[in-house]
């Protein structure tokens, strides 16, 4: 299969000639939206709200284009050669219209349909007592640019269909619920759909959409009787699949003489691009509700404006929502700290919530729960972080470099992260009659580590080896249900479930072994898969594979205990988790240049519980990497007819091993979460959510400008044109 894409980014079909496509040698079929019309738009999995619907996106495009890279019709070929030399035969033939590049501007998405989508509106506390008793107000207007993930591997998928049944490969992320959405579509019954997660070497909220892509895919199989591949190339990638970010702040702050915050008022825009996809509006909802972070904050009043443009469509990028609200908080409170003379440290410790305050109600809700930090330790990890850095004697040294003519600063960023989103997960382990031990799951493995963190789960609750496990996710065929892995929920829900039927499993385990050993059940041990009687090491034993053998179908014991080793359980939560942070950046800024390059980055992140410390530390880390994109080099830039600037990485620079920096990371477990058995939180986004904020922090510290970043990324030319604006002003 292969795409024929809109070159324009605003424009009304008046036909798609596909003659010369059909008639290559080669071409099984070519599709147009006419050939597709019995397929529904593409429904929402994630926080839906009333008035979405007309803003979903069709498979194909049907009478108008709304952005360049939007899908009008496809090609079906015996190769992908064939393939692409057919889709440049396709003629489409569009009537340009306006087009609508500003969030803040927008007015109209099609005829009859205002741009504005939704209005996110949440709050607590007496936001205009906060505003009449304060000494002082702090405004300003923050920007985020639009970039998104980039995983080393585009989307691709392979359908086939066998006359009954559909199965596609290459699923990630989500395969249960992109399952459902499949059967749906094409109204096709739920056990006749199978899909097969393949391995990805990440995730980044970008893997877990239902594009028109994977809907074209599945339908061609069925229609054609034939199995169907596509894989897009990197333009593609970067034209179609979700962009992220892309928010613009107007907020203030009631703030006290010490620094206190005694209320914030947020309005807030979010370019959502064409179409609401399968998200929902989960990022700004996530905005608006983590925006106060780990701070105290009386009183909080928040408005975000889910706008649509002429761009690509937004969705979720990892720590969607927090990545920009940190950001904003974080400069915020450093305008604060310069506006009052106050070191930016001293105004965050005097906001941080107490430890004895937990667990602390927020008055907000998100994602369908309550916000209710769980757990946590602010001050201390803050503090910790600080002796790491050697504070005192670091401002020293920096500033004797900035008298020696450099342009070097140390920023300071705080962040709240959310995990362990529920409702669900569940688990089956099954020892066998040869001891192997299988976990069977509806998580996805996204590069996470998931495989690895479920194992040492499992094997030390049912007291085996390891290397005795193998773990299965992301197979619709092998278990019912499943939430995928998105929200840093798989350590967390999986994990929890994985102790509870693992522990199942052992209990059995030893009820058996008492009958074959002779003991009583409290009496045994069991240890690398193993069972013993209680002080006496060298006495008579039991293997798993000797106890699943004494439990198989038809036996004695089986009769008593039920046939086979193996248990299914469930964990459920209404709650998430709450992890937590603290991020350090020291940089040097080439002012001729703009250039900025990072000496030194540290992330300290609380996880509650960390099963595998160096998977944790190598998720900081990625993180790491990927907020540095979004602080520095990544941004999606459209010119005024909506044609994208940046379809190949010679355009959307990413960072590369010359300019990471080493990363240190202090993972602590002083606040392990009273949610889950295991004390757990997740991982995967503590690292990225506060770079802008600290590396921003950081550039101003550097010049000498406290509040001169107001927008990320921080380029080059930006950079320069902001020391421009200063040197001109100043000049007056």
């Amino acid at each position: 299969m292969r795409v024929v894409r809109s070159p324009f980014a605003a424009g009304r079909i008046v036909d798609v000639d596909t003659q010369l496509a059909a008639a290559l040698e080669g071409v099984t079929a070519v599709w147009t939206a006419a050939d597709v019309v019995d397929i529904p738009d593409i429904e929402f999995r994630m926080t839906e709200i009333g008035g979405l619907k007309p803003y979903r996106q069709p498979v194909l495009a049907r009478e108008f284009v709304r952005y360049v890279g939007e899908p009008v019709a496809v090609v079906f070929a015996v190769d992908s050669y064939v393939a692409e030399d057919a889709a440049d035969l396709v003629l489409v033939d569009i009537d340009p219209m306006d087009v609508a590049m500003d969030p803040m501007a927008a007015s109209v998405f099609l005829p009859d349909l205002p741009a504005e989508a939704a209005l996110i509106e949440k709050g607590y506390g007496d936001v205009e007592e906060a505003f009449a008793t304060s000494d002082h107000t702090v405004e300003l207007e923050l920007s985020v640019g639009r970039h998104t993930g980039v995983p080393l591997e585009t989307r691709g998928l392979l359908a086939t269909w066998d006359g009954t049944s559909l199965g596609v490969h290459g699923a990630a992320k989500v395969p249960h619920y992109n399952r459902q959405a499949i059967a749906r579509m094409l109204d096709l019954e739920l056990t006749h759909v199978h899909l097969h997660e393949g391995h990805v070497g990440g995730g980044f909220g970008i893997r877990g959409e239902l594009y028109p892509e994977d809907v074209l895919v599945a339908a061609a199989a069925i229609r054609l009787g034939r199995p169907v591949k596509w894989i897009e190339d990197r333009r593609e990638h970067l034209l179609a699949a979700n962009h992220s970010r892309d928010q613009i702040h107007r907020i203030r702050a009631a703030v006290r003489r010490d620094g206190f915050v005694l209320g914030i008022d947020d309005e807030f825009w979010l370019d959502q691009g064409a179409y609401v996809r399968t998200h929902g509006v989960t990022v700004p909802d996530l905005t608006a509700a983590m925006l106060p972070g780990p701070y105290k904050i009386p009183a909080y009043r928040v408005s975000g404006h889910v706008v649509l443009t002429n761009k690509t469509p937004a969705g979720t990028y990892r720590a969607p929502g927090r990545y920009e609200g940190t950001f904003v908080r974080e400069r915020l409170l450093d305008g604060i700290a310069a506006e009052l003379g106050l070191d930016p440290v001293e105004v965050r410790r005097v906001n941080l919530i107490e430890e004895s305050e937990m667990p602390f109600e927020r008055g907000l809700t998100t994602l369908g729960t309550e916000v209710t930090l769980d757990s946590g330790r602010y001050h201390d990890l803050l503090q910790r972080t600080l002796d790491h850095l050697d504070y005192p004697a670091l401002r020293a040294d920096l500033g004797d470099r900035r008298d020696r003519g450099e342009y070097v600063g140390l920023g300071i960023g705080l962040f709240l992260e959310k995990s362990g989103l529920g409702p669900y997960a569940g688990v089956q382990v099954t020892v066998d009659e040869g001891g192997g031990i299988e976990v069977v799951t509806g998580a996805a493995s996204v590069g996470q580590g998931v495989e690895t963190v479920i194992a040492q789960v499992c094997a030390d609750a049912l007291g085996s080896s390891v290397d005795r496990i193998s773990v299965v996710h992301g197979q619709t065929d092998r278990i019912s249900h499943g939430m995928g892995a998105f929200a840093s929920r798989v350590t967390v829900m999986t994990g929890s479930a994985t102790m509870l039927a693992a522990t199942e499993v052992r209990h059995k385990i030893r009820c058996v072994a008492a009958v074959v050993l002779e003991a009583a059940p409290e009496d045994l041990d069991v240890a690398e898969g193993v069972v013993t009687v209680r002080g006496s090491p060298s006495g008579p034993s039991a293997s798993f594979a000797e106890i699943a053998s004494a439990v198989a179908p038809g036996t004695a014991l089986a009769a008593e205990h039920g046939p086979g080793l193996s248990a299914t359980e469930w964990f459920t939560a209404d709650h998430m988790s709450y992890p937590y942070g603290v991020h350090a950046a020291i940089v040097a800024v080439d002012t001729e240049s703009g250039g900025v390059s990072i000496e030194r980055y540290v992330v300290a992140y609380d996880v509650g519980r960390a099963v595998n410390p160096q998977l944790v530390d190598g998720q900081l880390v990625g993180a790491a990497a990927q907020g540095i994109g979004g602080a520095l080099y990544e941004e999606f830039r459209y010119d005024e007819y909506g044609q994208p600037q940046a379809v190949s990485f010679m355009d959307y620079l990413i960072p590369t091993a010359a300019e990471m920096p080493p990363v240190e990371t202090i993972v602590r477990e002083d606040a392990p979460s009273p949610l889950n058995p295991l004390g757990v939180k997740g991982a995967g986004e503590g690292g990225i959510t506060a770079v802008g904020a600290a590396i921003s922090a950081a550039i101003d510290d550097a010049l000498s400008q406290p509040g001169l970043v107001t927008r990320i990324p921080v380029t080059p030319d930006r950079l320069r044109q902001a020391l421009l604006g200063q040197a001109s002003e100043s000049a007056r």
